[in-house]
C-alpha cells in the first residue's frame, strides 16, 4: 500500500516537485509536527515521500466544486427502514452423528445445531471436540493467540442447561466460535497481534462478543491477526494457509480464516478496513462477508480507521454467514457510525427475480479459461439473467484515495504509539510496515485529507448510481480498484471459493449488493453454493 504524504511546509510553491525533495526537507517539516525522526527512519520514509507527491498532483488536477461536501464521520443510512421480521430457522430432525466423528469438523452451523437439538451431542462435548482440534492443529497453522477454555466451558454448560429447560435462543446456541484478537473480552488478553500489546488486557466486552454471548454461542479462542491489522505476520510468527503450509493465510483476519477453513472452528469473526476479510477468504477458500459499513457496531474493537473499519463473519458457507450476521448486526448506540437496519433474510427468496449484473470491464480482461468466467456460465445455466455493466473504476478513482484515508486516520489512532517510540518494538520494521506508514502518514495536512473525503463523496454517488440498478453485481475479487472503491463507499461484499487456479491455489468470486441489502447478497450466495458445492471441498491435511 502506497503511503500518502504532503509536506505543507515545503510544497508551498507551484514549482515544487518530487525531484526537488531532500531528506533535509523532511527534517524541517517534522519540526512543525512535534515529532522526531531518526536518520534511519527518514531514510525509510524518503522514497514514499517522493512517490506520494505524484498522488497529490493527481488530486489537485481533478478539481472540486465548492458545493461538494465530505464523507468524513460518515453514517450510511438505509433509504427505507422496513420492519425487522422474525427470522425463521429450521433444523434437520433426522440428522445423526457421523460414523467418523472427525467429520463434525466441517459440519455447517445448521447441522451442528440440529445435532444439539436432537440430543445427539451436547454443547460441552462439541466444545471439547473443537478445543482439541485447536490444540492439535493450532501450532501448525499459527492461528491461535489464546484458547479461552474456561469461558468456553462455562458458556457450553449454560447452553446445555438451556436446551434441557427448552430455552432456545436460536441457531447459534451451543455452537463454538472464535474472535479475531482485536475484540476486547473481559478477562482475556487482547493483543492486536502486535508485540507492544502482547500482554494487553482491556476490561471491556466488545459489542460483537456480547451479541454472540446473548445468542448462546460459545467462544473457544481468540485468533491471530497481522500486527495491528495488516497482513498475516503477528508477534508469534506467520499464520499459515490450510491448503499449503508453505504459504501465509493473507490477512489481516488471518487466524479467523485459517482456523475456519481447516475445520478448527465452525465460524469466526473478522474485520475489514481494506481487504482484511476478502483477502484471506480468497487466499484460504473461505466464505467471508464484509457487511455494509455501519451495520455492526465496533464498540470494543481496535480502531484503525473510523470511516472504514467493518466487522463481519468468516464461515464456510453463505448460509452460515447469514446465520451469524443475523445475530451480530445492529448497534448499541456507542459507535456513532453504526445504525440499526433490518436483516430480513429468507431462503425462500425468488433468486431469478433479482436484478443481477456482472462487471464486464473486469471480466473482459480475464483468460477465457478462468474460474471467474466459469461462474458466469454456471449461473446462466441455472437460468439467471446476468446483464453486463461497466463498474466505475479508474475514471472515478484517479488517485490513492483509500491510502490517504487510512493513512491519516490510522496515524491519528496510533499517534502516541509513534510519538513515544513504542513503534520500535514492532516485530517487522520494513518500509511497508506500520511503523514507517504511521511516521509518514501523520504529516498529511487537514486540507488534503478533507479534500480526499470530498472526492470520496463523489465516488459514493457514482457507485450508488450503478448499484441501484441491480440487486447483485458479480466481480472478480481483485479486479481493478474494486476492493478499494467498495470499501470507501461502504457497500457489502460476499467472497466465496470457486475452485482452484492452475497453480493449485484457492480462487474466489465476489458478489456485491446495495447498502444494507445483505439479505439479497447472502440469499444469492446460498443459491450459487447450493448448485455448485465448491464450499464442500476441504484441505486434506485437516480432515
Amino acid at each position: 500500500m502506497k503511503i500518502l504524504l504532503f509536506l505543507s511546509l515545503i510544497i508551498s510553491t507551484s514549482t515544487f516537485s518530487q525531484d526537488t525533495l531532500t531528506k533535509k526537507d523532511i527534517i524541517s517539516a517534522s519540526k512543525l509536527l512535534d515529532v522526531k525522526y531518526s536518520e534511519k527512519e527518514i531514510e525509510m520514509m524518503y522514497p514514499d515521500v517522493k512517490d506520494n507527491i505524484v498522488d497529490y498532483k493527481k488530486m489537485h488536477a481533478i478539481g472540486l466544486n465548492n458545493s461538494v461536501g465530505m464523507s468524513i464521520f460518515q453514517r450510511v443510512s438505509p433509504k427505507s427502514l422496513t420492519k425487522q421480521e422474525k427470522l425463521k430457522w429450521s433444523y434437520d430432525k433426522k440428522i445423526k452423528l457421523p460414523s467418523n466423528k472427525n467429520d463434525l469438523a466441517f459440519f455447517s452451523i445448521n447441522q451442528l445445531g440440529s445435532l444439539l437439538r436432537n440430543k445427539q451431542i451436547t454443547s460441552v462435548e462439541l466444545t471439547k471436540f473443537f478445543i482439541n482440534r485447536l490444540k492439535q492443529f493450532g501450532d501448525s497453522l499459527q492461528c491461535v493467540v489464546s484458547l479461552t477454555e474456561e469461558i468456553a466451558m462455562e458458556q457450553a454448560k449454560l447452553a446445555d442447561e438451556n436446551f434441557k429447560t427448552n430455552v432456545d435462543k436460536g441457531p447459534l446456541q451451543g455452537i463454538p466460535y472464535g474472535l479475531k484478537d482485536l475484540f476486547a473480552v473481559s478477562g482475556t488478553k487482547t493483543t492486536w497481534g502486535a508485540q507492544p500489546y502482547k500482554d494487553q488486557i482491556i476490561d471491556q466486552d466488545a459489542f460483537v462478543y456480547t451479541k454472540l454471548k446473548e445468542a448462546g454461542a460459545v467462544m473457544v479462542a481468540k485468533f491471530t491477526l497481522g500486527a495491528l491489522a495488516m497482513g498475516d505476520y503477528w508477534f508469534g510468527g506467520r499464520t499459515k494457509n490450510p491448503w499449503n503450509l508453505e504459504r501465509g493465510s493473507s490477512g489481516s483476519s488471518a487466524g479467523s480464516t485459517s482456523a475456519t477453513v481447516a475445520g478448527l472452528i465452525p465460524f469466526a469473526i473478522g474485520t475489514e478496513t481494506h481487504g482484511s476479510i476478502i483477502s484471506p477468504s480468497h487466499t484460504c477458500g473461505a466464505t467471508g462477508l464484509r457487511p455494509t459499513f455501519g451495520s455492526v457496531s465496533r464498540t470494543g474493537t481496535m480502531t484503525l480507521s473510523w470511516s472504514l473499519d467493518k466487522v463481519g463473519p468468516i464461515c464456510r458457507s453463505s448460509e452460515d454467514a447469514a446465520t451469524v450476521f443475523a445475530y451480530i448486526h445492529g448497534t448499541d448506540g456507542l459507535d456513532p457510525s453504526a445504525t440499526e437496519a433490518p436483516f430480513n433474510y429468507t431462503t425462500k427468496k425468488d433468486i431469478k427475480a433479482l436484478r443481477v449484473g456482472y462487471a464486464k470491464n473486469y471480466f473482459d480482461k480475464l483468460d477465457s479459461t478462468s474460474e471467474e468466467l466459469q461462474v458466469l456460465k454456471e449461473l446462466r445455466s441455472l437460468g439467471i439473467d446476468i446483464k453486463p455493466i461497466n463498474f466505475p473504476d479508474s475514471e472515478v478513482y484517479k488517485f490513492d484515495m483509500i491510502g490517504m484515508v487510512i493513512g491519516a486516520e490510522s496515524a491519528a489512532a496510533f499517534d502516541e504509539f509513534t510519538r513515544t517510540d513504542l513503534d520500535d518494538q514492532m516485530t517487522k520494521q520494513t518500509r511497508y510496515d506500520w511503523p514507517n506508514y504511521f511516521r509518514v502518514s501523520r504529516t498529511i495536512p487537514a486540507v488534503e485529507y478533507i479534500n480526499t473525503n470530498r472526492h470520496r463523496s463523489i465516488l459514493m454517488q457514482k457507485v450508488n448510481q450503478v448499484m441501484e440498478n441491480f440487486d447483485v453485481i458479480i466481480t472478480p475479487s481483485f479486479a481493478g480498484k474494486q476492493l478499494s472503491i467498495t470499501n470507501l463507499t461502504g457497500h457489502p461484499a460476499l467472497c466465496m471459493p470457486i475452485g482452484f487456479t492452475k497453480q493449485g491455489s484457492p480462487n474466489s468470486i465476489t458478489f456485491l449488493a446495495n447498502l444494507f441489502k445483505e439479505e439479497d447478497l447472502l440469499a444469492f450466495g446460498k443459491y450459487f453454493q447450493d448448485n455448485t458445492k465448491y464450499e464442500d471441498v476441504h484441505p486434506p491435511k485437516f480432515k
